[in-house]
């Protein structure tokens, strides 16, 4: 009902597709170019992780290969950093950032970080808020309840919050990332300075992606419901 409404292909589907779209061969351009130069230190992104790990104030903990591309995360409930085969076993400057950013949740976890608490603090909600939401909002259309299409909306909103707090949390895992290297010693030419800015901007440029998708949702489901006062 919601998918063939013009409203919603014109102001929602359309830019956020395409803005989704855009990000991603960003993205992928960037990785791809930087991925294959290698960074001044010739470390490895496991490498550079030991590295960091021992020459800032950071805590040791264990950091795990998986499979893949681009699969690098920290995990705070295991309390371990997981990075992708390419960045684990690449000596390239796109593996140095990737591996960096991820030791910067590491010190906003040990450090205490705000925002990394403001954002837990939502983890509880958001973890049961979509299937609340979508379940609320598409029973609200379909019987006409407009009182429980604001219900399912009020829910959509805490995923929208949650989604706007990640992009602090990660801006300031790239800026804590790109300080350890310098404080580690590993950022040493500027075409290190620089492919590490570009990658590190790529990635966080799909969490902006994210958040103006769920906003522009979020102002469709409102207008949907002011249409039925």
């Amino acid at each position: 009902m919601i998918g063939f409404d013009p409203n919603y292909m014109l102001y929602v589907f359309l830019p956020t597709m395409l803005l989704s779209l855009g990000v991603q061969l960003y993205l992928r351009s960037a990785y791809s170019k930087w991925s294959k130069v290698r960074n001044s230190t010739n470390l490895t992104g496991a490498q550079v992780g030991e590295a960091l790990f021992t020459r800032t104030d950071l805590i040791d903990i264990p950091m795990q290969v998986v499979p893949g591309n681009m699969t690098d995360h920290f995990d705070p409930r295991a309390n371990v950093v997981r990075l992708s085969q390419g960045t684990a076993t690449q000596p390239s400057v796109a593996s140095m950032a990737i591996a960096a950013h991820e030791l910067g949740h590491v010190q906003q976890y040990q450090t205490g970080s705000a925002l990394i608490k403001a954002r837990n603090f939502l983890v509880p909600a958001v973890q049961f808020s979509p299937m609340v939401s979508y379940i609320a909002i598409l029973a609200g259309l379909l019987l006409n309840i407009t009182g429980l299409l604001w219900v399912g909306i009020a829910f959509f909103g805490l995923m929208v919050i949650f989604t706007i707090l990640t992009l602090p949390v990660e801006f300031d895992a790239s800026r804590r990332a790109m300080n350890m290297l310098g404080e580690a010693g590993l950022m040493q030419s500027d075409e290190d300075r620089r492919g590490a800015k570009t990658v590190l901007r790529a990635a966080a440029l799909t969490y902006v992606a994210a958040a103006i998708t769920s906003i522009l949702q979020l102002l469709y489901y409102i207008s949907l419901a002011n249409r039925r006062r």
